[in-house]
């Protein structure tokens, strides 16, 4: 049970925000409260060692830090900034950088896309439709979420947590 608990949390809250930044340019912070509480209940059922938990909050620390400065400078969104940061979590100091340098390349082919799609006009038969008009609009931000979800999705099977599910060796201790 716990196995399959491991291989449905993450990636649902993942596709959750990276749809929910799609279609209304925000992630709520449930999402990223959900990511944290559910790694630390998820840390202490597989028996991850304290200090092991200690430096994934530290890397946790680290990247929101990192992310409200960038936030601060009108580069990512707040919400953004909170879901790499509980990402991170999760990745732990061996998969975070090829998470964010993963999300940062998607981010990259994401802005690209959406830019050439504002330089063309809006279909008329999807005009009606809020949040396609919305990405359509040269004053609204790129949605982020998306590439840091699908990064995440990514690099999760490389993960301990999936060592974990594919091995009854306990990878963190």
């Amino acid at each position: 049970m716990l196995d399959v608990a491991l291989i449905l949390f993450f990636p649902f809250f993942m596709a959750f925000a990276g749809a929910s930044d799609l279609v209304s340019m925000t992630i709520s912070n449930k999402v990223s409260l959900g990511l944290m509480v559910g790694f630390m209940i998820f840390a202490v059922a597989i028996g991850m060692p304290a200090s092991a938990i200690a430096w994934h909050w530290a890397l946790f620390a680290v990247v929101l830090v990192v992310g409200f400065g960038l936030f601060a400078f009108g580069a990512v969104g707040g919400g953004d900034a909170k879901l790499a940061a509980a990402t991170a979590l999760w990745m732990g100091w061996e998969h975070s950088l090829s998470y964010l340098l993963t999300a940062a390349f998607l981010g990259g082919i994401l802005t690209l896309l959406i830019l050439k799609m504002r330089s063309m006009p809006l279909p008329e038969a999807i005009s009606g439709v809020d949040w396609i008009a919305r990405l359509y609009r040269a004053d609204e931000g790129i949605p982020y979420g998306i590439a840091l979800a699908i990064a995440a999705l990514m690099v999760y099977p490389q993960t301990p947590w999936m060592q974990h599910v594919f091995s009854s060796v306990n990878p963190f201790g």
